[in-house]
């Protein structure tokens, strides 16, 4: 018999939300072939954090739906789809607490990964189980070691950028900057019975992920791409909210309209969005994010 956790997993891996991040942004708009998406982003953060779950003898199956659900609640675009939400929601959008709440809750799934999606992010309270505190670590290491590959890749940084505080403790490339974290992770849980690493990992990873923001996210085009999709995103959801006839499924007796346009605006995929905004809104191609090297999002 297959437990609730199982259940869960299946339920996500099979769900309309997780095939769709297919086609959101990772960090490149329109990503090139062997550049991440959301869902390859997804799948990484798996991997990492079921390595990390078998070698500590934790919960496996909560895990991994904890890891494949955690990024079901971004928009199109990458991030800047939360600065384009913000507006329309009470209190703020934020992809975690979204994903939980909302584009997840008719799979009807445990209490326990609906907390490790909604906690996933640091900026949210510490998740409520091991296996939730687990997935926000996989989370950060996954997406600062491939981000920075895929960077390289596209000619952004080279890795002779990279600190030489960093490039001594983690590594340089992808696989052996996750096997120093991966095994740091699993070493202090044996040792010390808490989730987390030793100071001079985590030091390690912190600047890593600085370096990125400050290197990759923050570059002035990434900024301008940001501006690019706030601009289509708030643009659609204005649309949707004065012709609610046009959001499909729509039940006016049901429905919130600006929740309802959020809602299917949030789902689209980048594709999808830019191609209706052009189509409904006759916005100008000139306009749309375009997705060439060098036009990257935050993770």
């Amino acid at each position: 018999m297959r437990t609730c956790f199982e259940r869960d997993r299946d339920r996500i891996l099979h769900s309309t939300a997780f095939r769709r991040l297919a086609g959101k942004t990772q960090v490149f708009v329109f990503p090139a072939d062997h550049q991440r998406t959301r869902l390859t982003h997804a799948l990484e953060v798996t991997q990492v954090a079921t390595a990390v779950a078998r070698a500590t003898n934790l919960n496996v199956a909560l895990t991994e739906a904890i890891a494949l659900g955690h990024d079901c609640g971004h928009g199109p675009g990458g991030h800047a789809s939360e600065e384009a939400f913000d507006l329309f929601i009470p209190g703020g959008y934020h992809h975690a607490v979204w994903g939980a709440d909302v584009v997840l809750q008719s799979l009807n799934l445990c209490q326990e990964t609906l907390d490790g999606i909604r906690n996933h992010s640091w900026s949210r309270p510490t998740p409520a189980t091991p296996e939730g505190v687990v997935v926000s670590w996989a989370d950060r290491c996954a997406y600062s070691a491939h981000d920075l590959e895929d960077a390289i890749s596209a000619g952004i940084v080279s890795p002779d950028d990279l600190p030489t505080s960093v490039a001594r403790v983690l590594g340089v490339t992808r696989s052996s900057q996750l096997r120093s974290l991966i095994g740091a992770v699993v070493t202090n849980i044996s040792t010390t019975g808490l989730i987390g690493m030793d100071s001079a990992h985590g030091d390690a990873l912190a600047e890593l992920r600085a370096f990125n923001y400050q290197r990759i996210y923050n570059r002035p085009e990434s900024l301008h791409q940001g501006e690019a999709v706030v601009a289509v995103l708030k643009a659609l959801v204005e649309r949707f909210n004065e012709s609610p006839h046009l959001v499909p499924d729509y039940d006016s007796t049901h429905s919130d309209t600006l929740t309802a346009s959020v809602t299917y605006v949030a789902g689209m995929t980048d594709r999808f969005a830019f191609d209706t905004a052009v189509r409904l809104l006759d916005w100008p191609v000139d306009r749309l994010p375009q997705g060439i090297v060098g036009d990257v999002s935050r993770p």
